[in-house]
């Protein structure tokens, strides 16, 4: 009997042990765990505000050479090519054949024939009154001999001299202006005879008189060519962009909001090209903005800057004209700043907050904010150094939530 009692006691021992232990494990699963998240010391240090965007790399002073009159690019030989080296008035960079003269058709042929003949028959007039000026100039010279000696004697009045030499004066003037017509006739007989020639053949760019020959404006490199191929141009037109590669400044379209944000001479970290970072300075920010329609189709308002590389060329030879850049142009600077990881801010209404982590749970604290980056923002209330902060708070996260630090493996 006594055995059997014992036996019963201790299942009655094992079933409530059981019990408890089930006990235990369902209220340990029930209650809230504390949740993993990622923390941040808030401390001092330097702190940098930048404004970043893409920029390219250009020639400071490019010169297009244009085709100063309507006609052919001609094949030069040997052939320019981008990148070659040109010498100020030595190197012909293009060769140009005037416009040759088009065919006119029967009616027109007829009309400059008939025009000629009359331009013909002009020049022989005034030709015909050269001659007979020069035959009343020497009549007039000989009447003008015979009255002077006729004077002498006192012959013939004061008057009657001062007639003859009267006569002279004039028919002289008149020869000079019958010959200056003579010279009109024909030019205007030339000018018909050109128009009815008909157009040359075909001219090679060796015959120095055939075609007209565009020399490099400076020393450089050839950075375009416009007019690759053989072909008909109008007078202005493009052909080559030659510049000196050596001679580079960055030039960024930045957004106007973020423009009036810099000033001249403001520090420019460059990088982004395929090699080391370089060091730079805004030299120029136009007064003006102008319209770009971002690869998203929003409008924006841009304004043109211009940035020069302060490091020795020898850090960037490599670049050229139009290499994409990235710039970071500093607009603040501060060396002992308290700094919040942007990723630990959220809005709060109007303000900005952040969770504070304390004695393993997650505290609500509203921060004031001066100047922040993509990374970092500037403390100027709400936190001291060496709070530990919560980045990137999901909607589990709360005031007064259990928080652990995630454990990194």
């Amino acid at each position: 009997m006594r055995t059997r009692s014992m036996t019963n006691w201790m299942r009655r021992i094992g079933g409530i042990a059981a019990f408890g232990l089930i006990a235990a494990t369902a209220i340990w699963f029930a209650w809230p765990q504390p949740i993993p998240v990622d923390l941040a010391t808030v401390a001092k240090g330097p702190m940098e505000v930048t404004v970043d965007d893409e920029a390219k790399t250009e020639v400071r002073h490019i010169y297009t050479v244009s085709a100063p009159i309507a006609g052919k690019v001609l094949r030069i030989s040997p052939p320019h090519h981008v990148g070659d080296e040109v010498a100020k008035d030595e190197t012909v960079v293009a060769v140009m054949q005037p416009t040759i003269p088009g065919l006119h058709d029967v009616r027109t042929h007829e009309e400059l024939l008939a025009a000629l003949g009359a331009a013909e028959a002009a020049v022989t007039f005034a030709e015909a009154e050269v001659k007979r000026l020069e035959a009343a100039l020497a009549y007039s010279r000989t009447e003008l001999d015979r009255a002077e000696r006729l004077a002498k004697s006192g012959a013939i009045s004061q008057n009657a001299l001062d007639k003859a030499k009267f006569e002279v004066d004039t028919n002289e003037a008149a020869l000079a202006s019958a010959k200056a017509q003579v010279e009109v006739r024909r030019n205007e007989q030339a000018m018909i005879q050109a128009r009815l020639g008909q157009p040359a053949g075909d001219v090679t760019p060796s015959d120095p008189a055939c075609c007209v020959q565009l020399r490099a404006p400076v020393s450089g490199r050839i950075l375009k060519i416009v007019q690759e191929s053989e072909g008909m141009v109008q007078p202005g037109a493009p052909l080559v962009e030659i510049g000196d590669p050596r001679d580079l400044q960055v030039a960024a379209d930045l957004l106007s909001t973020d423009a009036v944000q810099i000033r001249p001479g403001a520090a420019v970290r460059i990088d982004g090209w395929g090699g080391p970072a370089l060091q730079g300075k805004v030299t120029r920010i136009d007064p003006a903005g102008f319209l770009k329609v971002s690869a998203l189709g929003i409008e924006e308002q841009r304004v043109h800057t211009e940035i020069d590389i302060v490091e020795p060329a020898e850090m960037w030879s490599q670049l050229g004209h139009d290499y994409r850049v990235i710039v970071h142009v500093t607009n603040w600077r501060g060396d002992n700043v308290l700094g919040v990881p942007v990723a630990a801010l959220f809005r709060q209404g109007d303000d900005w907050a952040v969770y504070l982590a304390e004695a393993g749970r997650a505290r609500t604290v509203v921060v004031k904010i001066g100047h922040r980056d993509s990374r970092m923002a500037e403390v100027e209330s709400g936190l001291s150094e060496g709070d530990r902060v919560v980045l990137h708070p999901s909607d589990r996260v709360g005031d007064g939530v259990a928080v652990r630090e995630r454990s990194v493996r």
